[in-house]
């Protein structure tokens, strides 16, 4: 299965289709997708998401589907 690089704007429509939402670890800078149940994360807003992206360099890619966020590949 290869993962390919997606717009930030890509990876908000596959996340909502799934009924998920930007999320991030608490007291971290460490981004992720939630559905909102996990008390260990806090939503914020998929501006606050794509700035995080930036800011540490990062890339959703995506497979089937399946997304994963992770250092921009060269």
């Amino acid at each position: 299965m290869v993962m390919e690089a997606i717009t930030p704007d890509k990876a908000m429509n596959i996340a909502q289709k799934k009924g998920l939402k930007p999320g991030r670890v608490k007291g971290t800078d460490g981004i992720q997708f939630t559905k909102g149940r996990n008390a260990r994360l806090e939503i914020i807003t998929w501006d606050e998401f794509e700035n995080t992206l930036s800011k540490r360099k990062l890339q959703v890619y995506e497979s089937g589907g399946w997304m994963k966020i992770m250092k921009k590949k060269r």
